[in-house]
This record gives structure tokens, C-alpha cells and sequence, in this order.
């Protein structure tokens, strides 16, 4: 697909951005621009293929690269370096996902990028930042990796004697890549007003450490420690799940409203000694938090989801049902907003998924088209930089090139 077949919706239209990288932490950040309108260029090794292209279920490449023309090409080689700069010229963002010091060694420093496009802005995505510590720099990294050094798998997990835990489908690859995101649409607004790029350092571990709360600020400041409750809530009782005939409802049994109307459903006082009036909270690990925690826990066991649900709301108990994928399907806030839809997949067939978030009214994101395969824009890409068939032709033949439509 050629950019002039690229269609123009979403804030971003127009927007070029070129993407390099593996996975998630980088890529996404990219995906993100090309639900908005982007026009985003994918380039992947012809060494490794992207790791979402090798599991066993293609639902990440067909979310996650949707919206994307794709090449394969060997920036290695000088003359598949001499393409990669011409896509650079061309490009508003640069964003890739490696070791530090990776594309310094590739002799593609911000300082050679940046001569060749002074508006540049460059968004470099690792585990540990390009500076600090050179042990470190050097290491690799992954989701779960970033969550360990970042202090958050520390709060995170049962608590003591249990252990600590990731988080679930990749958290941390994604905070990194949404910090990046925003990142560079701050920077390339900056750029458009003054003409200078930017060069961009998003470690991952610092942006998970950003998303921690006061937790960090407490313990270092006041030396008050934050320790892993598990599925609880550390400091307030009734802030938990519970399970009801069906399934399981989390309930955050907090405010001083939603005592006076969540006190009486469970057959205690407010008001009273025990539930004092100008309390907004009952605290865990004491006689009325234990006795709230054993009354919720009737009263959900009690009832289905639905109508422990519905009489909590309805007493002012902020509670949802712990909603499961099948639920989606057909809950009715789901289906009323359109929160799951279908595109194109790489298959051919539709695939169904979330649909774009967050909605803007008047400059909508959409999906417009399926992911694309490996290197399937490759001639697409390069007729649009002026090469010839024949020169791509020539390309393929000396490996610098590289596609494969069936994956």
C-alpha cells in the first residue's frame, strides 16, 4: 500500500511515523498513532520476525499492527541503511525498542538522524534508559523484568509469606508504551512550533515507577511502607472481592455515603459507636472492619452478581461485578457503547476486539485496515522513495529485502 492509498481520518492524519522494534513496548506506542490516523511504517528485521508473529494465536499482530504498512529490511547492510534514511527524511517520529547504544553501534546515532531531519523527534524505548549505570545499560528486559526493578511487583502479590507478583498481559510493556505515545506527540508539537526535534529516553522501569502512587514518596519521604494485601485493599476493609452465587463482585466500600447507605443493607448502624457518623472509612484488621468484611461476604454469598450489583449501586456501595470476557459479549454497557467490534485480520477473516479507545467526537480513530503481513508493503514503500521494480527486484535478491505473505 502506497501512502496516497493511506486514508485520512483522526487527529493525527497526516502524521508520519516510523516504527522499528519488537513486541510491545515500542510497537505500541506506534499502533496507538496509527488508530488516529497516523500513517505509520513498520519496519521489522529480516533476522527475527516480530515475536507477535511467532505465537501461537495471531490476535496480538491483528490488534496491534492493524492500521500499519509493514517492510522487512536490513538496516544493517549500507545500502538497506541509505533506504532506512530516506524513510527517516520523510518521517515526523521515530520510535524503536532496544539495548542502549543499539543504533549507535548501527552508526543511525540521533546526531546522524537528526542532520538528516532536523524536526525529527526520536523516541528511544528500553528496559533500564540510555544513561546510568553501564552494567545495567546493557542488560535486556522484559515486561515482568520491569516490573521487578521498578519497585512495583513489591507491592504487588500476596501478602507476606506469599510472594510477590506481575501483573497481568504485559502491563508494564504497555505503561511504557503509552508514556512514549504521549511523549512524542508532546515533543512533535514542540518541533512543528520551532523546528527542532527531539531525542526521547523512555525506560521502562521509570514509567512504571511513575504509575505507583504515593507509595514510592511515602517510604522515602516518611518512611511509612506500603506491603502487598493481595486482592485486598491494605488500609480499608470491605475494599475487596467477593464472591457471590455466579461469580465474584469487587466491592469498595468507601466515603462516609457509602457507609450511611451501605451500613444499614447489611444490618449494622451508622451512627452508631461502632460506625461512627463522621468516619468515611472502616479500617481493616479491626472488630468493625472484621464485622463489616463478615457481613458483606453474607450478603454477596446470598445473592447473584447481578443483584448484589444492583442493590450495593442502589445504596450507594460503589461496586462492579468482576467482569469476565464472556460477559462482554453481552452486557449492556458493553454492547449499548460498542465496546467490542470486528476488523480485518491477517487471515482474512474478522477478527473481534476492543474497539478504539479512548472516542473522540468530532476526529474519531478507526480501523481501516487488517495487519499487514511480513514485508508487505516493501514495494509499496519503496516506489513512494522513488525506486524502480527493477531495483527492488534487486533488493530481494541481494536480502536486503524480505516478505512472507503467509505470516
Amino acid at each position: 500500500m502506497k501512502r496516497s492509498d493511506v486514508p485520512q481520518f483522526g487527529p493525527l492524519s497526516g502524521v508520519k511515523v516510523l516504527s522499528a522494534g519488537l513486541s510491545v513496548a515500542g510497537p505500541y506506542a506506534a499502533a496507538m498513532m496509527a488508530d488516529f490516523g497516523a500513517d505509520v511504517i513498520y519496519v521489522e528485521s529480516p533476522v527475527v520476525k516480530d515475536q507477535f508473529r511467532t505465537t501461537d494465536t495471531l490476535s496480538f499482530v491483528n490488534r496491534e499492527r492493524r492500521n500499519q504498512r509493514a517492510i522487512v529490511l536490513d538496516m544493517v547492510n549500507p545500502e538497506g541503511k541509505e533506504i532506512f534514511k530516506k524513510l527517516i527524511k520523510e518521517s515526523d517520529i521515530f520510535i524503536e525498542n532496544s539495548k542502549a547504544g543499539t543504533w549507535d553501534k548501527r552508526g543511525l546515532s540521533d546526531e546522524v538522524l537528526l542532520e538528516i531531519n532536523p524536526k525529527l523527534v526520536i523516541c528511544h524505548v528500553t528496559g533500564y534508559g540510555l544513561t546510568g549505570d553501564p552494567d545495567y545499560l546493557k542488560r535486556g528486559s522484559y515486561d515482568a523484568i520491569g516490573q521487578a526493578f521498578s519497585g512495583f511487583m513489591h507491592v504487588n502479590g500476596e501478602p507476606e509469606p506469599g510472594l510477590p507478583a506481575p501483573a497481568p498481559a504485559f502491563m508494564g510493556d504497555y505503561i511504557a508504551a503509552m508514556v512514549a505515545s504521549w511523549t512524542c506527540l508532546a515533543a512533535y508539537i514542540n518541533a512543528q512550533k520551532t523546528g527542532k526535534g527531539e531525542s526521547i529516553d523512555c525506560a521502562q522501569f521509570e514509567a512504571l515507577l511513575m504509575i505507583q502512587a504515593g507509595f514510592p514518596t511515602d517510604w522515602l519521604s516518611y518512611g511509612i511502607e506500603r506491603k502487598r494485601a493481595g486482592s485486598k485493599n491494605p488500609t480499608f476493609a470491605a475494599c475487596e472481592p467477593f464472591k457471590c452465587q455466579d461469580g465474584y463482585i469487587y466491592v469498595f466500600f468507601l466515603s462516609t455515603n457509602t457507609m450511611k447507605g451501605g451500613l444499614p443493607l447489611l444490618g449494622l448502624e451508622f451512627g452508631s459507636a461502632e460506625f461512627p457518623s463522621d468516619k468515611y472509612a472502616v479500617w481493616r484488621n479491626t472488630p468493625a472492619g472484621d464485622k463489616v468484611v463478615e457481613k458483606m461476604a453474607e450478603f454477596c454469598a446470598a445473592r447473584t452478581v447481578a443483584q448484589a450489583e444492583r442493590e450495593l449501586n442502589d445504596a450507594g456501595v460503589v461496586s462492579s461485578a468482576i467482569i469476565t470476557y464472556e460477559m462482554m459479549k453481552t452486557h449492556p454497557h458493553f454492547v449499548a457503547r460498542g465496546v467490542i467490534t470486528e476488523w480485518d485480520g491477517i487471515e482474512g477473516k474478522k477478527v473481534k476486539g476492543p474497539a478504539i479507545a479512548p472516542r473522540l467526537k468530532n476526529n474519531p480513530g478507526k480501523v481501516w485496515r487488517a495487519a499487514p503481513h511480513y514485508g508487505e508493503d516493501n514495494e509499496d514503500v519503496l516506489s513512494d522513495l522513488g525506486y524502480t521494480p527493477e531495483q527492488i527486484k534487486e533488493l530481494y535478491a541481494r536480502k536486503i529485502l524480505k516478505q512472507d505473505l503467509t505470516c
